[in-house]
């Protein structure tokens, strides 16, 4: 853990029941009843707590409907629609349906194709299949913070160019993927692209908030700036192995009613995509960021947007 967050208290004073599920990340609150109309402590107190432990999880949340899900977004900030993918009628929802080709199971930090990322994201289960879908998230500081030092010094002078047209298909993907399915993901890749949006960012950042250096990559991030093809490709992967260790990663296996809510800023995560043709929808509410700042105090640059 950070020097910077031993400094904060596991639990501030008031009711929140808190346990850790992993030393490096995730955390479930128990005996908390979401809403928008929670009081400042306790907001306070989940603001420390998710700058500590990255991801939170909440169970028997069954309550929640699209207005109060949206309701206790707001207590954390400005909410967002998705860029390109229109949300449900009357909300600001990005909706991942599975019958739709909403699979989300490839590492990723959300948004990172706008030069002002989300700051925190909140996921709610609507519909869950029967077995399988879980959720894996990494820690994208104790992953910069892991490195050696000569890999520290070459990853802070990186930048990456980000963007939506990622490539989503891929094909060791598609050899076990029903016919459906495979149509269901062209569908949401087109309606996911059909603008075409870029940002570059530093490969290292620093947290507004903590002061923490970052690692900010992700299937977004599409090459790094001034090396060739072939050298990116090397170090984009050499990174992204350093994220995923499997000792920076909690994973979370739904129930009806669960939510969970991440700093998108110290994080990436992965649904995995384990259940077949079985129905599975989740809804994400979006809290708005800022632009990433480098370690040099340049800040992540907006890209000209173009329409295909």
């Amino acid at each position: 853990m950070s020097a910077v967050l031993e400094s904060l208290p596991v639990q501030l004073a008031g009711p929140l029941d808190i346990t850790p599920l992993a030393v490096r990340i995730g955390a479930e609150v128990r005996g908390l009843r979401l809403s928008g109309d929670l009081d400042a402590q306790t907001v306070a107190q989940l603001r420390a707590a998710l700058l500590r432990h990255r991801v939170l999880f909440f169970k028997g949340q069954q309550h929640l409907d699209d207005a109060s899900h949206q309701a206790f977004g707001r207590l954390w900030g400005e909410i967002e629609a998705h860029p390109t993918v229109p949300a449900p009628d009357g909300t600001r929802f990005l909706e991942l349906d599975s019958r739709h080709g909403g699979r989300a199971d490839s590492w990723h930090t959300d948004v990172t194709f706008k030069a002002a990322p989300p700051k925190a994201c909140i996921l709610r289960a609507v519909v869950l299949p029967p077995h399988g879908g879980d959720t894996v998230w990494a820690n994208t500081v104790a992953a910069y913070e892991g490195l050696p030092a000569p890999l520290k010094a070459l990853a802070d002078e990186l930048w990456a160019v980000h963007g939506n047209d990622y490539d989503y298909a891929d094909p060791r993907q598609q050899t076990t993927a029903s016919a459906a399915e495979i149509a269901g993901r062209a569908a949401y890749r087109a309606t996911f692209r059909r603008t075409v949006i870029e940002a570059e960012h530093p490969v290292v950042h620093v947290h507004p908030e903590t002061g923490e250096r970052a690692l900010l990559l992700g299937h977004f991030a599409k090459r790094l700036n001034l090396l060739r093809q072939q050298e990116s490709s090397a170090l984009l992967e050499l990174l992204h192995q350093r994220i995923v260790a499997l000792e920076n990663t909690v994973r979370w296996r739904w129930s009806e009613g669960d939510v969970a809510i991440w700093d998108n800023r110290a994080t990436q995560h992965y649904a995995i995509n384990d259940y077949g043709d079985q129905h599975r929808v989740v809804r994400r509410v979006t809290v708005t960021g800022e632009h990433t700042t480098a370690i040099d105090g340049r800040r992540s640059i907006d890209r000209t947007a173009v329409s295909v």
